[in-house]
């Protein structure tokens, strides 16, 4: 998967504002659905939010974090409070997060 620079995540962490998280995670914590569904919604809007809910135990940290993000193939963009942002690559015409996403990689070389 991608690695993201600071300003990368800053990017992406901007364009998840106004999203509204997607995937909660509540007193079951993580298993194999919410994993799943996790999977299942990145892959379809490229950009989502997860929630941590009140009655959850789950304690997120940035290893564990990562270790969603892998076993559901996506890219951990952040953490603010309870929410998680992942993020993932879509390489089909319906994409609309990474053509932007690319075009702010691109013009971030160029300044280099």
């Amino acid at each position: 998967m991608i690695q993201l620079s600071s300003k990368e995540r800053a990017f992406l962490r901007k364009l998840a504002h106004n999203l509204e998280p997607i995937v909660r995670i509540g007193k079951d914590g993580i298993d194999e659905n919410v994993l799943k569904s996790i999977a299942e919604v990145v892959k379809k809007r490229e950009l989502i939010k997860v929630k941590i809910l009140q009655n959850s135990s789950v304690e997120i940290d940035r290893e564990m974090a990562d270790e969603i993000a892998r076993d559901t193939k996506s890219v951990f963009v952040d953490r603010i409070g309870k929410i998680l942002i992942f993020f993932k690559p879509k390489t089909t015409k319906d994409a609309k997060i990474t053509p932007e996403f690319n075009e702010f990689r691109k013009s971030r070389k160029n300044k280099r």
